[in-house]
């Protein structure tokens, strides 16, 4: 089945405003109406709601490159993630405040080392996410360089960054991943077989050619199978 990004975002972002704006039960309708304005116009700037990041993501890359990571995590510096959502291009994580993990997750955004292309950043949203005792910080990815049209990554952004993290796994790797095996963390999820949220249907061919390039040079050792 082709992969169909426009029905990928609604369905994603569907489940994210039922998770993110609190229940009848919790909140009135005004509380909950501002709740789904605020989140729509974090989508207007993050981009649709994902599943998991590509493991060169800006967001994730810090992380021990033997255990990839495509999700924000303690593993790639982060703490005090709790009810956590995730955007192309940023997240929303709603700690309970009385835990006082929010200071702790911009504390932790704070310290992550520099990245060459994009600026992580953090702040408290005045607005009532998850539930009505929780404090929701948005952690958002800010590109230097220009994105494509559409939103997505180009070439030129996402090659040099998986290049980056791929060729010095040569050192240590005993067999190469195939483009199958190594699709879900080379465009994130969802995906299809060449494109998803992240890279678009020319950028991810792209992509694949060059991944193939790579394994069928013997860099990693013999292709797994």
């Amino acid at each position: 089945m082709a992969f169909r990004a426009d029905e990928a975002a609604r369905i994603g972002y569907e489940q994210v405003e039922a998770y993110l704006v609190p229940r009848p039960r919790d909140s009135d309708e005004s509380v909950r109406m501002r709740s789904r304005e605020a989140l729509m116009d974090i989508v207007d700037e993050l981009g649709p709601v994902v599943d998991t990041y590509p493991t060169w993501h800006p967001l994730v890359c810090n992380h021990d490159s033997r255990i990839p990571e495509t999700t924000p995590s303690a593993q790639c510096g982060y703490n005090g993630l709790d009810h956590t959502r995730l955007f192309r291009n940023g997240f929303i994580t709603c700690p309970y405040t009385a835990s006082g993990k929010a200071e702790k997750v911009i504390e932790s955004v704070n310290a992550l080392p520099p990245h060459p292309v994009a600026n992580i950043t953090a702040e408290k949203l005045d607005v009532k996410l998850y539930m009505p005792d929780a404090t929701p910080v948005l952690v958002k990815c800010e590109w230097n360089r220009a994105l494509n049209m559409d939103g997505t990554i180009p070439l030129s952004i996402a090659m040099p960054l998986i290049l980056e993290q791929e060729l010095p796994c040569w050192r240590w790797s005993e067999l190469a991943e195939t483009w199958e095996s190594m699709r879900y963390y080379l465009l994130g999820s969802p995906h299809g077989a060449r494109s998803s949220l992240f890279v678009n249907q020319e950028t991810g061919q792209a992509i694949k050619k060059i991944w193939n390039s790579l394994i069928y040079t013997g860099m990693f050792g013999p292709i797994k199978v």
